[in-house]
C-alpha cells in the first residue's frame, strides 16, 4: 500500500479540482456538471491505467538496474514531464506547430474553444500515430529480436525472432516498412509529414540508445540485481551516464504511451481540464506501479510478465500506425488487449514455477 499511498493522495486532490471545475464551468454549471467531470475523470484516469500497465512493466525492467537517486529523479522530473509535459504541454506544442499559432494563443483556444483545439489535433492524428508507433514497434522487435534471449514464452515464434536477429538491422527494416505501408494509405498531401513523423520516432529511439552507450553503456550490476557504484578512486559513474540515456528512454517511452491515451481522451470529452487531471492520475499511477514492480521483484517472480508487456506494446504499436489510415480501433479494445497479454503472462509464469518446483 505504501507504493500508492502518494498516488491516492495526488488523486484526490486532481478529484477535488475536477470537481470544483465542472461545478464552476460550463453553459449549465452545477452540481450535475459537477458529477459528470468527476466521472468522466475517473473514466479517463482508469483507461489510462488500463492503456499503460504494460508501460509500467517495461518502465521497470529497465529501472530495476538503477540506484536511488535515479529512480527519485524518475519519480520527480519524471512525473513533471510525463504530466505536464506530455500530457499537456506537447499537444498545445503540436497544435502550434502545425496550425502556425503562437503557444499562449493555442492555450487559449484549449481553454476556450476545446472543440476546435481537439479537431486540430485530431486533423494531426496521422502523424502523431506514426511517430509513436514506430517508436513503440522498435521497444517490441527489440525485445525479442535478440540472439542471447533465452527465456521464451511462445517458443516456435520467439526462437525464430531470435535467429532474425543476426540480420543486421532487422528491426528497424521492420519498423520501415510498417511506416510505408500506412504511409500508402494516407492522402497525398499529408504523406511526407506522416513519413517524416516516422521517421523521426525511428531516430528518436536509436538516438536514446547510442546517447546511452556513448555516455557509458549499460550499468554494472551485481549478483543481487543492484546497480554497482565506485568510490572516488575507480572508473565510476557507469550507472549515472547509463541512467542519463536511460531516463531519456523512459520518456520518450511515456510520451509514444500518451499520445493514444491523449488522442483517445478527446472521444470522451473535448474539455482540456478534465483530460489533463484524468490522465494525470493514471500517470502518476503508472509511476507507482513501476516502482511497486522493481521493488517487491515483480519481474523475477512472473518470468513471462515482461514478454506479455512487450507483446501488448507490439499490439499498440499495430493498433497506432493502423488508427493512422483512418481505421479507428475503440480505446476499451486497445485498453484490453494488454490486460489480457498482462494478465495471460502471469497466469503461464504461475503454471511454470509450478511445473519446474515439481
Amino acid at each position: 500500500m505504501k507504493h500508492f499511498r502518494f498516488s491516492i493522495v495526488f488523486s484526490i486532490v486532481c478529484l477535488a479540482i475536477s470537481a470544483y471545475w465542472g461545478y464552476t464551468h460550463g453553459p449549465a454549471a452545477g452540481i450535475s456538471t459537477m458529477f459528470k467531470a468527476l466521472a468522466v475523470t475517473a473514466i479517463l484516469a482508469v483507461m489510462e491505467i488500463s492503456l499503460s500497465f504494460d508501460n509500467a512493466v517495461v518502465n521497470a525492467s529497465v529501472l530495476r538496474g538503477w540506484d536511488r537517486f535515479w529512480k527519485m529523479l524518475f519519480l520527480t522530473v519524471g512525473i513533471l514531464i510525463a504530466v505536464f509535459g506530455m500530457r499537456l504541454i506537447f499537444p498545445v506544442v503540436i497544435v502550434a506547430v502545425t496550425a502556425d499559432m503562437g503557444f499562449i494563443e493555442v492555450t487559449q483556444l484549449a481553454l476556450n474553444n476545446p472543440t476546435e483545439y481537439s479537431a486540430r489535433l485530431m486533423a494531426h492524428h496521422a502523424e502523431i500515430a506514426a511517430f509513436g508507433g514506430s517508436f513503440l514497434m522498435l521497444v517490441f522487435l527489440s525485445f525479442f529480436l535478440d540472439s542471447e534471449k533465452d527465456t521464451h514464452w511462445f517458443a516456435a515464434i520467439e526462437k525464430r525472432f531470435a535467429n532474425l536477429a543476426n540480420v543486421p538491422a532487422m528491426s528497424v527494416f521492420v519498423a520501415l516498412i510498417s511506416l510505408l505501408v500506412l504511409a500508402a494509405y494516407v492522402p497525398d498531401t499529408s504523406r511526407l509529414a506522416v513519413v517524416m513523423a516516422g521517421i523521426w520516432g525511428i531516430v528518436i529511439y536509436i538516438g536514446v540508445q547510442v546517447l546511452g552507450h556513448l555516455l557509458g553503456g549499460e550499468p554494472e550490476i551485481d549478483e543481487h540485481g543492484q546497480a554497482v557504484t565506485h568510490d572516488a578512486s575507480g572508473q565510476a559513474s557507469g550507472v549515472v551516464k547509463a541512467g542519463i540515456g536511460g531516463f531519456l528512454y523512459l520518456e520518450v517511452l511515456d510520451a509514444s504511451f500518451s499520445f493514444d491515451g491523449v488522442i483517445g481522451a478527446f472521444a470522451i470529452t473535448s474539455d482540456v481540464v478534465i483530460i489533463m487531471l484524468g490522465l494525470a492520475i493514471g500517470a502518476i499511477f503508472v509511476r507507482s506501479m513501476t516502482i511497486y514492480l522493481v521493488e517487491t521483484g515483480t519481474l523475477d517472480a512472473y518470468i513471462y510478465l515482461e514478454h506479455g508487456a512487450h507483446y501488448a506494446i507490439g499490439a499498440l504499436a499495430f493498433i497506432m500506425l493502423l488508427s493512422g489510415t483512418g481505421v479507428h480501433v475503440p480505446e476499451v479494445v486497445t485498453g484490453l488487449i494488454g490486460i489480457v497479454f498482462i494478465v495471460w503472462s502471469v497466469l503461464a509464469s504461475i503454471q511454470h514455477k509450478k511445473h519446474h518446483s515439481n
